[in-house]
């Protein structure tokens, strides 16, 4: 069967992490940048791909399989729009969806309209473990689920908040680092009903939160907490637990726990914890049983279902819709904390 051909829409930081995911893939073949850089002319140049100017450009000039759009948060609906327009059947675009409520559905009834495949690159749902997780849980291994408690706290570099973008809102921890958490949440443990929060500005002074502490309800009724914050080192965080990220430190400590009535479950690192007896209690021993699950580079698994979508193989696992609703429950949380109200989703 023919390569799948694709088209990338901003070559920068995360979109060289799809580059390096399609590279390694026989069945893909990138074609076309579209980025205005010098950084991003000189990388298909090296590559002996065209780079165009904006989406627009390259969907007149060449008609890929598939485009990626990997450009900043606040560009993902006009590049979204412009490419399902400009005849584009598959499309992956980067977390979040859009920027807001409004854009996010715009793109999903755009997308319906024009018979247009739009994904939504949560890579996270792509591990085994968060499979393996959801499988537990569904599967009644804990029980009934009562409650889940999670953080992602870590100290980012100062380097890091150098651009004075990313000391606004729209580049603070809630909307960058929380709606990967947010949506792996609701994968695993279903719908979120309703968010309250509390946010904190106690360190920076940015207009971006330094932490905020999040309670969740979800529709089956189980409950959650939730603290994320880029101003407090601690070995608590997915990167940490995982080693995803090469640049991040490997510590192997989890950052999420599952409680149910007959068990618990940590996570990512899965870890199951029982009592020996179905109707165990707190004077009884409990031990936790490790569940070894494979690790892989997740972006390669997403490039590799974006193909098999482009050649009809699968159906879209993470659609425009699903990801529409991790972007609410995590506007939700800025919108809880800045009213003062509990969010209805």
């Amino acid at each position: 069967m023919a390569q799948v051909k694709i088209g990338l829409v901003g070559a920068g930081n995360i979109g060289q992490r799809h580059i390096m995911a399609i590279d390694q893939l026989e069945a893909a073949e990138l074609i076309a940048f579209a980025d205005p850089s010098e950084a991003a002319q000189a990388k298909a140049a090296s590559r002996a791909i065209p780079c165009y100017g904006d989406a627009a450009e390259m969907l007149e000039a060449c008609t890929p399989d598939a485009v990626i759009i990997a450009t900043p948060t606040e560009r993902h609906h006009r590049d979204a729009i412009t490419c399902i327009e400009g005849g584009c059947k598959n499309l992956l675009v980067e977390k979040p969806i859009a920027a807001s409520d409004k854009e996010a559905e715009e793109i999903v009834r755009a997308g319906e309209k024009a018979g247009c495949n739009v994904m939504v690159a949560h890579q996270r749902r792509y591990y085994p473990c968060a499979a393996k997780a959801k499988e537990l849980i569904d599967s009644g291994a804990i029980g009934t689920l009562i409650g889940v408690t999670g953080q992602w706290s870590l100290r980012k570099d100062e380097a890091y908040y150098a651009p004075q973008w990313r000391r606004k809102t729209k580049a603070g921890p809630i909307l960058t680092n929380l709606i990967h958490e947010l949506d792996l949440l609701r994968f695993i443990c279903g719908e979120i009903e309703a968010v309250s929060a509390y946010i904190s500005h106690i360190d920076q002074h940015f207009e971006k939160e330094d932490a905020v502490a999040i309670s969740l309800q979800f529709k089956n009724q189980a409950v959650g907490s939730f603290f994320l914050s880029d101003r407090t080192p601690s070995p608590w965080g997915w990167e940490f637990a995982l080693g995803e990220n090469l640049a991040l430190p490997k510590t192997g400590q989890n950052a999420i726990r599952f409680m149910g009535s007959k068990g618990a479950l940590e996570f990512p690192n899965l870890v199951l914890w029982q009592h020996d007896s179905p109707d165990g209690h707190w004077q009884q021993p409990i031990s936790g049983q490790p569940i070894e699950t494979d690790f892989i580079d997740a972006y390669i698994a997403q490039a590799a279902h974006l193909c098999a979508v482009v050649q009809k193989k699968a159906e879209p696992f993470i659609a425009a819709q699903d990801a529409s609703l991790s972007l609410k429950a995590t506007l939700a949380v800025t919108q809880a904390a800045n009213t003062g109200r509990k969010i209805t989703l």
